[in-house]
């Protein structure tokens, strides 16, 4: 068996999220399904993130395990080939250890969430980005967000359906900037909760409409209760940028 690493840059707009479902079509299944048509095997794709619905991917690390052996160049372009008309594109491919693992020797992950500040409606950008109408003060927001990083109990910022053992997560980076009438705001960490990322910046969103403070944010912070949550931003504007290996 050979082990093959992939990075996939994909489109979430049309998909369930990177997981199987029985309910509609997933990245994963996309994937696999290409693999399964290229090699004959009945493959898993393990990746470092589970995107929901929606959430997009500009570069999601994966591997596979397969009995045939073609090489990483012929891998990768016969996947893209396989993959049309899916929005998933295959970016690089590589042979890795066999005791590699795209989730769980994974020790950072990267996200960006993109709002579109202006009062006009989205065309080319709808379901790729969040538009907020009203003004945000990107420079606040920034301040606030960094009552969050560290090492902390986010219950409030955790999906009720979240599958972690520990709601405890060590947050080492949340920045906010603006370029134009974009507003950008990157997370780091090693893991994430179910919803983590959105809850954090819907409730930064209200703190840059002036809506909250920074205490605000705190509070609902050290509430530990989802009750506590001011906002959940949509999945539009969440994308998977990266994750970091040892």
């Amino acid at each position: 068996m050979t082990r093959y690493a992939l990075t996939l840059e994909y489109d979430g707009r049309p998909f369930m999220g990177w997981q199987r479902q029985d309910h509609g079509p997933s990245v994963q299944e996309a994937v696999e399904t290409a693999i399964e048509k290229m090699t004959g095997e009945s493959a898993v794709v393990h990746a470092a993130g589970r995107t929901d619905a929606g959430v997009h991917a500009l570069a999601m690390r994966a591997h596979v395990e397969l009995q045939r052996t073609p090489t990483p160049f012929r891998l990768m372009e016969a996947l893209n080939a396989l993959l049309r008309p899916n929005p998933v594109a295959v970016l690089g491919c590589e042979i890795v250890p066999d005791d590699w693992h795209a989730r769980f020797s994974c020790v950072g992950r990267a996200y960006e969430y993109r709002i579109v500040n202006r009062r006009s409606p989205l065309t080319w950008e709808a379901g790729l980005a969040w538009r907020v109408p009203t003004d945000l003060d990107a420079e606040t927001m920034h301040v606030a967000a960094q009552r969050l990083v560290g090492r902390h109990d986010f219950t409030t910022f955790r999906s009720a359906h979240c599958q972690s053992e520990s709601a405890v997560k060590t947050l080492d980076r949340l920045d906010v900037y603006r370029e134009g009438d974009r507003v950008r705001i990157v997370a780091e960490a090693r893991s994430f909760l179910h919803h983590q990322v959105r809850s954090m910046v819907g409730c930064l969103a209200l703190v840059g409409q002036g809506k909250w403070s920074a205490d605000d944010l705190s509070e609902a912070l050290e509430a530990r209760d989802r009750a506590a949550l001011g906002f959940n931003a949509p999945p539009d504007g969440l994308y998977f940028t990266g994750a970091r290996y040892p």
